[in-house]
């Protein structure tokens, strides 16, 4: 609805800078809730030293994602943990989950959570401040339909995050056997922004490349465009198509 409302001048380009808007509305409340808890907590808990570095990152958050963030790296994995761990309760106290971390889960809860996401990040990386687009990864190596992903081939980095925290442009990523980085299989496959108007215009992306054939040039030639929302011009009209035929086909010769 931010996003959306008030606007009556898309071009093609500004609806897709839209879609793309990198603003993660499920951190507004919560992560000023475990800012408030760390100020709070005594000078001499072990917490409070632990974590200093870590809550200056997540204060001076802007709360938007991108690809060299640090501070979304931390809030992601710090909002995983507490799910595991006050999903249940949220649900208890008929609450969203966001706002049972806003508002009744404890500063100590909020706090260990953190210490937790910190732990983990460096375990797998070495150092919890590890950039976003270092952990969240696209990655076509075959046509299986269950994809072999692996921490030893190549991948590219992903900016975007998964809806739930509030990202328009959804990439859906987990570990797949026990991989340290996380794989996307879910959200955004194929993008299209298209304007009607005298003439069509449209600019789109599809997961990967539009050939299911590994051994094609196109299996994987658009994955930066998607990592990026580097959308492609689409030629709708046999004029855009010269100068970007491989071949043609006419029935009957």
């Amino acid at each position: 609805m931010r996003v959306l409302e008030n606007k009556k001048d898309f071009t093609v380009e500004t609806l897709r800078d839209a879609a793309y808007d990198s603003y993660l509305t499920w951190f507004e409340k919560p992560v000023p809730a475990l800012i408030t808890a760390w100020d709070s907590t005594a000078a001499g808990d072990p917490l409070k030293a632990k974590l200093a570095d870590q809550i200056a990152a997540l204060r001076s958050w802007d709360f938007r994602w991108s690809a060299n963030s640090v501070p979304t790296s931390l809030a992601v994995y710090w909002a995983d943990d507490l799910q595991r761990s006050l999903r249940s309760d949220a649900r208890t106290a008929g609450v969203s989950f966001p706002e049972y971390v806003s508002t009744k889960a404890s500063p100590e809860q909020l706090l260990r959570s953190l210490a937790s996401a910190s732990d983990k990040l460096t375990v797998d990386f070495g150092t919890w401040k590890t950039p976003w687009g270092d952990i969240n990864r696209f990655q076509r190596l075959t046509d299986d339909i269950v994809h072999p992903f692996t921490d030893s081939a190549p991948s590219i980095p992903v900016a975007f995050t998964s809806a739930v925290w509030g990202s328009l442009a959804s990439f859906g990523a987990r570990p797949y056997k026990g991989s340290k980085k996380i794989y996307g299989t879910s959200g955004n496959s194929f993008v299209a922004v298209v304007e009607f108007g005298p003439r069509v215009r449209a600019i789109a992306v599809t997961a990967g490349g539009e050939s299911g054939n590994p051994a094609s040039k196109h299996f994987n030639d658009q994955a930066q465009r998607y990592a990026t929302g580097n959308l492609r011009e689409v030629y709708f009209y046999p004029g855009q198509l010269k100068g970007h035929t491989e071949r043609t086909y006419h029935p009957g010769n």
